[in-house]
């Protein structure tokens, strides 16, 4: 089958790569009604991530690195610095640009799945394509071969309730991909599953990664972290260190959830 991502991940240590994400002197500060400063979360961040990179971002509580996923994920903006996402400042934009920009170029997958319980699985995958005026017949086709994608092909009219786990996060990963986005971003994916169902959802990612997709992850998981190619670590709003490495994925992988 044709790769839904088609540049090998592999090229991005052979190569110059576009970078999709760049964090310049990023700082994210937060005020007392007083105008006092509270916090400063992040404290002059520079990084850049390249396409088909695959990254977990990693930190104790109050590192900052929640506040880094939301500047990543267009949900926050940064006090100071420059936020590019796939080569455009998305600080200059306007919100409602933003908004757009943020679901067309980013896909989220989040710990608790956020699906949608009175809809069908084709339809909670379909939802973000209905905000982007996508007809309906493309929507459904997109939806099912996207479910289809991530082994979910004989579940098109479950509800959630009536999928496990597993196959739920499937689902908030489908979602997450329907959009076709120059960007995954995951928090803690696998933090309300067994270590087996996760594993098995860690494996989907890795197949992704495998086909190009740039995935950024947060974790605070060391064995998650193991399996992506690159770490960076926050601690009290500055990189304590960003390195890369050779992914370490296990000889067998679990039965798929």
């Amino acid at each position: 089958s044709t790769p839904l991502y088609s540049s090998a991940a592999s090229d991005v240590y052979k190569r110059q790569v576009p970078p999709v994400a760049e964090l310049r002197g990023v700082r994210k500060a937060y005020y007392k009604p007083d105008g006092s400063m509270m916090v400063e979360a992040l404290r002059g961040i520079d990084v850049t991530i390249g396409k088909g990179e695959y990254v977990a971002v990693m930190g104790s509580s109050g590192s900052g690195k929640s506040t880094l996923m939301n500047v990543l994920g267009c949900l926050d903006r940064p006090t100071d610095g420059a936020y590019l996402l796939d080569g455009r400042n998305v600080g200059t934009m306007e919100d409602e640009e933003l908004s757009t920009y943020r679901g067309r170029k980013i896909g989220f997958i989040f710990q608790a799945f956020n699906l949608i319980s009175e809809l069908t699985v084709v339809e909670n995958v379909a939802t973000p394509l209905f905000y982007q005026a996508v007809p309906k017949k493309e929507r459904v086709a997109r939806a099912e071969a996207t479910l289809a994608l991530v082994g979910l092909g004989d579940r098109f009219d479950h509800r959630p309730r009536e999928l496990s786990g597993g196959q739920q996060q499937r689902v908030a990963i489908a979602r997450a991909l329907v959009t076709r986005p120059v960007v995954l971003m995951a928090d803690e994916p696998t933090g309300n599953l067994d270590s087996a169902t996760g594993g098995a959802i860690l494996a989907v990612f890795d197949a992704l990664h495998d086909e190009g997709l740039t995935i950024i992850m947060v974790t605070h998981d060391d064995a998650v972290a193991r399996r992506c190619r690159r770490v960076v670590r926050l601690k009290d709003g500055v990189v304590e260190f960003d390195r890369r490495q050779e992914p370490e994925r296990p000889a067998k992988e679990p039965t798929p959830a």
